[in-house]
């Protein structure tokens, strides 16, 4: 069944991921929009069928403009570990920003795909900080009451040449903090975020995503269908374990969730 073109915003778009989600996007026949803080340095990495837009995820007033018109957003944000390139400010913040951008536009409102981390409810790794802002960005996303998907890849890059088959998991119990979790290429990332843009099954499911010796699969539906959907309402996946308790988050943390599900209700 072929699938409707869509207009697709990639936020991360120069990142190892982001740049293989706009290849792959355009690939399948969708128009693809960058962000990108630099419209000349994109246009050496990115392809030139992409449509590029000057944008920061840390400056919000930059963002309205890149999200008006988009049919779905791949968020594929990651942050350099300190200072204004944060944990907190980029994976986090980022996406917030992006959320709180989208959800001032009228209606249809575009379909979200966020990718985070195998382990994202992981508390005690040597990653917790970098992943417990992942969690939260996540919870974000599942408050916005957007359509949503969100993916937990393995270690990137990490898998043999003769592992792409994929598998999906359900429950984040993999938390050795190493490669040992599960590993994937990135471009078969990028074919399941772009994958999940138009996929039925994929709408309002969490999953973790590793490969396994043999070929990715001709056709990803049959995976996603399979998977559990998140329940309504619920700040965190199916099946993760309730170890962030809400009134034990920060309070700007709260105030955002807040402010995510306010804009939902109005």
């Amino acid at each position: 069944m072929a699938v409707q073109p869509l207009t697709v915003l990639v936020v991360g778009a120069t990142g190892s991921i982001g740049r293989l989600v706009v290849a792959e996007a355009i690939a399948r026949g969708h128009a693809v929009r960058a962000l990108v803080r630099d419209v000349a340095k994109a246009t050496q990495v990115l392809p030139a069928d992409a449509d590029f837009v000057a944008g920061d995820v840390t400056r919000p007033g930059t963002l309205p403009d890149a999200v008006a018109g988009a049919d779905a957003i791949v968020l594929t944000l990651g942050s350099f570990g300190t200072g204004e390139s944060s944990p907190e400010t980029v994976d986090y913040a980022g996406v917030r920003n992006v959320l709180t951008a989208v959800t001032s536009l009228a209606d249809p409102l575009p379909r979200v795909a966020l990718m985070t981390s195998i382990g994202a409810t992981t508390r005690s790794s040597g990653y917790g900080h970098l992943l417990e802002w992942k969690r939260r960005s996540e919870r974000l996303v599942r408050a916005s009451g957007l359509v949503y998907t969100i993916v937990r890849p393995g270690w990137f890059d990490m898998n043999g040449p003769d592992e792409h088959r994929m598998v999906f998991l359900q429950g984040d119990r993999r938390r050795s903090g190493g490669p040992a979790d599960g590993r994937v290429a990135r471009t078969d990332i990028a074919r399941v975020l772009v994958a999940a843009l138009t996929a039925p099954g994929a709408a309002g499911r969490t999953f973790e995503m590793v490969a396994e010796q043999g070929g990715m699969q001709g056709n990803l539906g049959p995976l996603f269908a399979a998977l559990d959907q998140d329940p309504p309402g619920s700040l965190d996946a199916v099946r993760d374990e309730a170890n962030m308790p809400l009134d034990a988050e920060p309070q700007r943390v709260r105030d955002d969730l807040d402010a995510v599900r306010a804009r939902t209700a109005s």
